[in-house]
């Protein structure tokens, strides 16, 4: 066993690059959303570089930008996440697979019954990336003419998290007796019916599946308001941050590992990893060549759209060409709307220019050769600005080879990355924790 702190990686795939201009890059599978061959060859690629999760995100709402932007979009279409990961699941043997689920627009029942299918399917490797969802779009996708508003839909998800996790301890883990001479299938005594009654949820129970093999499916949470650092803080698992610089990272790690020690939660429980974009040349300069390539796809359409999510307000009627000017407060992503005003506070950038960044990527990147990548991530990982990160690919699939090939080798040779799986669950490679079962602490006497 590795006695150095171990980096984590995850894949964040949407199922593809998050970049908008990756669909067009040379040499790129421009239908890769929809193409299955090419995703179970990114998750296999994925699975031989050891990767911790292949993470599939989820959008419910389409028409959240002008139609001059979504028309050059390959980002707001995808799979739907269980459908894809249960075909993945077969396909791989080793890489944990993380779906997005909203507490805001689903039931709690529903979401309990899928992880539990992807956990057995899997064999362990499923996790639960629970979502709010920020979008207020995708309200009108689901009969309701506004968006609930932020406090209510972080209680509605603390309250959603305890009934789901309380149905997936709905059977002991001994409950299936399957006992053929006898004919008992299942002991009744080993049962539990959940019975819940709270401010959003009426749920009886139990869950009509047996309790998933890791326990509880890995629960992953991304907020990074004040309300979703404390969500993350009772519930987390693993935290898909948002990647700026070491300085505020390391605050956001002290924070949100600070809040479980006050609660008595152990932090190592919990794995925070920041997104990143990661681009491997074989020199910094030829790396700093790609992103070049890469920015330039991207059509100011998408620029001002992307810019307009971010702030929950129509960007369009900005003058392009001005500074930002004061955003209002709305009832979009707050965290996102922070990330960006101070982008364009901190580097005085006009509005133009502050698309330009979103359009593309707008987070944080690692561009440079495998060496100096390799270097800057040890730092974040000694540092305690991080546990690892849940990397973005710049096009695929090169740019996701380039990270296997090219950049997993050097993390390994730092002696910071595993050369093999050494369990078979999501929660092994993370190194968490099983679940015990809250109605079913031991066997009865």
């Amino acid at each position: 066993m590795p006695t150095q702190k171990q980096l984590k990686l995850g894949a964040f795939m949407r199922p593809t690059s998050l970049h908008t201009g990756a669909w067009r890059y040379p040499g790129a599978f421009p239908d890769a959303n929809f193409n299955f061959k090419h995703l179970r060859r990114f998750a296999q690629t994925l699975e031989r570089g050891k990767f911790d999760a292949f993470f599939m995100a989820d959008h419910l709402a389409v028409l959240n930008m002008p139609i001059e932007a979504l028309k050059r979009s390959h980002t707001v279409t995808s799979f739907e996440p269980f459908t894809l990961l249960s075909a993945l699941a077969a396909s791989t043997e080793r890489i944990g697979l993380v779906a997005t689920a909203s507490t805001t627009f689903d039931l709690p029942y529903h979401v309990a019954r899928r992880f539990a299918s992807l956990d057995h399917i899997s064999e362990g490797r499923a996790g639960w990336n629970i979502v709010t969802t920020s979008n207020p779009d995708a309200a009108l996708n689901f009969g309701l003419d506004e968006h609930m508003e932020h406090g209510d839909r972080y209680r509605r998800a603390r309250e959603f998290f305890d009934v789901v996790t309380g149905l997936w301890d709905s059977f002991a883990d001994d409950a299936f007796l399957r006992d053929v001479d006898s004919g008992i299938y299942v002991d009744p005594e080993r049962i539990h019916t959940l019975a819940h009654k709270g401010d959003f949820f009426s749920v009886r129970g139990p869950l009509n599946i047996a309790r998933p093999p890791q326990g509880w499916p890995v629960i992953v949470q991304a907020g990074a308001s004040d309300a979703g650092r404390q969500l993350a803080a009772e519930t987390a698992e693993v935290i898909f941050a948002a990647g700026d610089s070491l300085p505020s990272a390391q605050n956001f790690y002290r924070d949100v590992k600070g809040r479980m020690r006050a609660i008595g939660r152990d932090p190592d429980h919990l794995k925070i990893l920041p997104g990143a974009l990661v681009i491997i040349g074989d020199t910094v300069e030829e790396a700093r060549a790609k992103r070049a390539t890469l920015d330039g796809l991207v059509h100011y359409a998408n620029a001002i759209g992307s810019l307009s999510i971010a702030l929950g307000v129509d960007a369009s009627r900005f003058d392009p060409d001005g500074p930002l000017p004061e955003i209002p407060d709305t009832n979009a992503s707050k965290s996102a709307r922070e990330r960006a005003v101070n982008l364009a506070r901190r580097e005085g950038l006009t509005v133009r220019q502050l698309a330009q960044r979103l359009g593309g990527y707008a987070g944080m990147a690692f561009v440079g050769t495998a060496d100096s990548v390799a270097d800057e991530m040890q730092v974040w990982l000694e540092e305690e600005a991080s546990d690892g990160f849940n990397l973005n690919f710049p096009y695929l699939p090169e740019g996701l080879e380039d990270v296997v090939d090219k950049l997993v080798p050097a993390l390994q040779q730092r002696g910071i990355f595993r050369h093999d799986y050494e369990g078979s669950t999501l929660r092994d490679h993370l190194e968490l924790p099983r679940p015990g079962n809250r109605f079913f602490d031991r066997p009865p006497t």
